[in-house]
């Protein structure tokens, strides 16, 4: 066995493995496993997961979930929920010619003070004017802006990837014109609450990697 080869077999005997735990809105599940050979060195780590993972549900395949590890506790790595995407995939099976897309995007922040971006898209059964596309994207805005700052950060995770919003929103904007289909095909953690009371950026980097 050759030096380098000796190395690397060394680094990874030092390596312990680790268990991904979804945050609380998932059920605080084990999604995976990760290794490492200093704790330290997941916090901040993003790992990322199907829903179709949690809920053993295949229809779900093509939502795309990111966990960002935010501590280790012994040989539980916590995450907290960053965003999610539809597959490209998905998305592009929902398009249909003769057919318009409206999309809007909305910066939201939930009761508990967590700020959240969510794009949505709703897809016409046929093309329509303008003006139609207008109200349509106005009952999107205003059902965001309306229900997601009346919900917890956990409640509006869940409202957004399990499809509950997009229902509310189809009811809603289907009487304006024919509708196909609503999605918040993407969402992103932005900001978190503070220890002063206000918000700062969501992302977490370890301590190994900070700045003296």
């Amino acid at each position: 066995m050759s030096a380098k080869a000796a190395k690397v077999k060394d680094k990874w005997k030092l390596k312990k493995w680790y268990q991904v735990v979804a945050p609380q809105a998932f059920g605080s599940i084990v999604v995976g496993t990760t290794p490492a050979d200093d704790p330290l060195k997941l916090v901040g780590r993003t790992i990322e997961v199907t829903l179709y993972d949690i809920t053993g549900d295949l229809t779900q395949v093509h939502v795309h979930l990111y966990f960002q590890v935010t501590d280790v506790q012994g040989d539980k790595a916590l995450t907290r929920f960053r965003g999610h995407e539809l597959s490209r995939d998905y998305m592009r099976s929902l398009i249909r010619r003769k057919s318009s897309k409206v999309a809007c995007i909305a910066d939201l922040v939930t009761k508990d003070n967590y700020k959240v971006r969510a794009n949505t898209v709703a897809l016409t059964s046929y093309r329509c004017k303008s003006s139609q596309k207008r109200a349509i994207r106005k009952i999107i805005y205003e059902h965001l802006s309306t229900q997601i700052p009346q919900m917890t950060f956990d409640e509006a995770v869940q409202a957004m990837v399990f499809g509950r919003i997009s229902q509310e929103i189809f009811e809603k904007a289907h009487k304006i014109y024919p509708l196909r289909k609503v999605e918040v095909y993407k969402s992103k953690l932005l900001m978190v609450p503070s220890e002063s009371g206000g918000m700062k950026p969501a992302i977490v980097v370890s301590p190994l990697f900070t700045k003296a």
